[in-house]
C-alpha cells in the first residue's frame, strides 16, 4: 500500500509509474507488462496510470521520451559512445534499461510505430549529423541497426561471447567500425 506523501505528490507517483514501466517494459516488453502489473510495481492504483499517461501506449512513449533525450544530447559525436556505454558498460544504467525494453518490445505493432516516430528516427537524423556524405541517413541507420543488433544478441538473446567480452574491447571494435561510416566519430586510438 503506497503512503499518504505519495498520494499527494503527483510528480513522486508519476515517476515512480515511470520507473516501474520502464523495469517492466525492459524485463517482459510492451505486449505481456499490463497497466495492472505497472501500478502494483509503483505501489499506486492503476486508475493513476490513466490519469497521467492516458494509455499503455501513452505509457511507453513517455518511457521512450527519456531516451531521445539521449539522442538529442549534445555533443553529437559522442553519441555512439554514449549508446554503447549504455549498451555494453559494466554497470547498467537507465539508458540500458530503456534499450532493453525497446528490444524486447518491438514485436508488438503499437510498440514498433512508436519506437520508429519516437526513437528511430531521432537517432538516425542524430547519428546522421556525422556524417557529410550523400548517403549520410543510409550511414546512420546501418549504424542504429548495428547498435540494436548488438544490445538484441548481448542482452535479450544472450550471446556468449558478447556477454562475456570485455566492454572495452567491444567498443574499441565497434567504434573503429563506426568511425569508417560516420567520418565525424574518432576511431579509438588503441587498435588491439
Amino acid at each position: 500500500m503506497s503512503g499518504p506523501r505519495r498520494r499527494n505528490d503527483s510528480a513522486a507517483t508519476r515517476q515512480a509509474l515511470l520507473r516501474a514501466a520502464a523495469d517492466l517494459f525492459a524485463e517482459k516488453g510492451f505486449t505481456a507488462t499490463t497497466v495492472r502489473d505497472v501500478a502494483g510495481r509503483a505501489g499506486v492504483n492503476q486508475a493513476l496510470v490513466f490519469r497521467y499517461f492516458g494509455s499503455k501506449q501513452e505509457l511507453f512513449a513517455a518511457v521512450l521520451g527519456s531516451d531521445a533525450e539521449l539522442a538529442a544530447s549534445e555533443p553529437v559525436d559522442e553519441l555512439p559512445r554514449r549508446v554503447l556505454d549504455a549498451l555494453v558498460g559494466e554497470e547498467p544504467d537507465a539508458e540500458h534499461h530503456r534499450l532493453l525494453a525497446m528490444l524486447r518490445s518491438c514485436g508488438d505493432a503499437d510498440a514498433a510505430q512508436l519506437l520508429r516516430t519516437e526513437v528511430g528516427e531521432r537517432y538516425t537524423a542524430r547519428l546522421a549529423e556525422l556524417s557529410a556524405e550523400p548517403d549520410a541517413r543510409l550511414r546512420a541507420d546501418l549504424v542504429l541497426a548495428w547498435f540494436l543488433g548488438l544490445g538484441l544478441l548481448r542482452s535479450v538473446l544472450g550471446a556468449e561471447s558478447l556477454v562475456r567480452a570485455d566492454p572495452e574491447v567491444l567498443e574499441r571494435h565497434v567504434l573503429r567500425a563506426v568511425s569508417a561510416l560516420l567520418e565525424r566519430v574518432e576511431p579509438p586510438d588503441d587498435e588491439t
